[in-house]
């Protein structure tokens, strides 16, 4: 019998996660209260439920998928719920947060009786022709997760500590947005500076990852202000390393400024996207 798998939230990656799994006969959950309409659609089109915290608790599986400032909230508010269910679900945290934030998650979870899974999430959301994402899971009962490999979730089981999956996480898009949001700083410099043009041939020319930047900027426009909490909880991760702690401060303030740009006037916009696709009125 296929699994029941809570899937909280409805976002564009929870969304795309339950649409796989429901792809492929399983029965998928959600909490719908207080969000968007937007949520909503993206729920009907994956063919989630709509159901109560008390439902959502005795599935077989909880996938939390949220912004990361959202995810010690979720644990702690499931936690009465999964406490008095007679099913102890596997909680597994597919959230962006750093290795110090892990156990506040679980610690709830754990309390309540469930087994919890902290996993990282690399890729974008399931799609068409695309296998991916995929999901790392670390800690002592990571192997059940691999039960929704049959399913169509690429889950693989990292050796370490509790945290592993999300220390692996953190590195990955610390590199990643981090280049990100380097480029971005760069080419509105360059643009500010009046050599956008001549920063664009010389990239084209020489830089061999160019049409990587030129696909990961705009596509940040949308995702910016879900990255402000992602590059807050990296320079957690490193908050040993001072300089590096800094620098993803700042790249937090910089994607919130993208965030407030995109749902605004988009001038800033307006400048990248000019130099990606110069003449293009």
């Amino acid at each position: 019998m296929p699994p029941v798998v809570s899937v909280i939230a409805a976002g564009f990656m929870g969304a795309g996660v339950a649409k796989r799994l429901t792809d492929n006969g399983v029965t998928v959950l959600t909490s719908l209260t207080g969000r968007s309409e937007a949520s909503k659609a993206r729920a009907a089109e994956a063919r989630m439920t709509a159901a109560s915290d008390a439902d959502i608790a005795g599935a077989d599986f909880i996938l939390s998928i949220l912004p990361p400032s959202e995810a010690i909230a979720l644990s702690e508010r499931l936690a009465p719920a999964i406490r008095t269910s007679r099913k102890k679900p596997v909680y597994v945290d597919c959230n962006a947060v750093s290795p110090q934030t892990v156990p506040r998650i679980a610690a709830p979870v754990t309390d309540s009786g469930a087994r919890f899974i902290d996993a990282g999430i690399i890729g974008g959301p399931p799609g068409p022709g695309y296998a991916g994402p995929a999901f790392y899971a670390s800690g002592p009962h990571a192997k059940d997760f691999l039960r929704l490999k049959e399913y169509g979730l690429d889950v693989r089981v990292l050796e370490g500590p509790l945290s592993a999956a999300s220390a692996l996480k953190m590195s990955y898009a610390g590199i990643t947005k981090g280049v990100t949001a380097i480029g971005t700083a760069m080419i509105l410099a360059a643009t500010r500076g009046g050599s956008s043009e001549a920063l664009l041939k010389e990239l084209q020319a020489s830089f061999p990852p160019m049409p990587w930047l030129t696909r990961q900027v705009p596509g940040m426009y949308h995702r910016a202000y879900r990255w402000v909490g992602e590059m807050e909880e990296i320079s957690n991760f490193v908050g040993e390393d001072e300089a590096a702690r800094d620098i993803y401060r700042g790249i937090a303030k910089l994607y919130e400024r993208m965030a407030e740009d995109y749902a605004d006037e988009k001038q800033e916009i307006g400048m990248l996207d000019a130099f990606f696709k110069p003449g293009k009125k």
